[in-house]
């Protein structure tokens, strides 16, 4: 199971670079592939990624300047053996986390202010779609998907971006049916519902 980690480099630290990576273990710290930061109005640098969940990973910004920086607010630091750096470490929870490099004045208000978005006002069971079991609602979950209405929204090329980034077990799913059977979910059209799913079973 992977979880969307959010990383964000707080503009103090980003100062005069414009750009930057991320990079750690989860890509072998590989700059050609390294995950793109990007500028936010406040002059933060940004970058959202799936990681294994209940995984730990070392990871450190390169920024466009030409410099290595690391989160203030890092869970720990590691020292990076041969290299005299310490390099951040996180490890990955199970729901969905942002990790903010500011000083730590700041960070208790934007906790305060973050907290709010985490609570939806409902939920619906999102396996009563056919193709839909347990370990994919959980994956639509993470991303934000939490009712028939959010999964009605998504385009299929959506859901099959969240497929592909969780492993090669999900990649063989194929979402396009989900959008029209959460329509019909969503406006309680439950019959219909069934008799669509009748039509995709017999189709396999």
């Amino acid at each position: 199971m992977t979880t969307k980690v959010t990383f964000i480099l707080s503009a103090d630290i980003v100062a005069d670079a414009t750009d930057g990576l991320l990079l750690g273990e989860f890509n072998n710290w590989d700059k050609d592939n390294g995950f793109s930061l990007k500028k936010q109005k406040d002059g933060s640098l940004k970058a959202t990624l799936p990681l294994e969940a209940g995984k730990t990973y070392e990871y450190r910004y390169l920024l466009n300047d030409g410099r290595w920086v690391n989160d203030e607010r890092a869970e720990q630091y590691a020292y990076a053996h041969g290299y005299h750096v310490e390099n951040c470490v996180v490890t990955v929870p199970v729901t969905e986390e942002t990790i903010i490099a500011e000083p730590k004045e700041k960070v208790a208000k934007t906790k305060v202010a973050t907290e709010p978005k985490a609570v939806k006002e409902k939920k619906d069971d999102l396996t009563k779609i056919e193709g839909v079991g347990k370990k994919i609602a959980e994956l639509l979950i993470a991303d934000g998907i939490v009712t028939f209405t959010d999964l009605a929204k998504a385009t299929p090329k959506t859901l099959k971006a969240v497929l592909d980034a969780a492993g090669n077990k999900f990649k063989i799913h194929n979402p396009a049916s989900w959008p029209k059977q959460a329509k019909l979910a969503a406006g309680d059209k439950w019959d219909e519902l069934k008799t669509l799913q009748d039509e995709l079973k017999g189709g396999k």
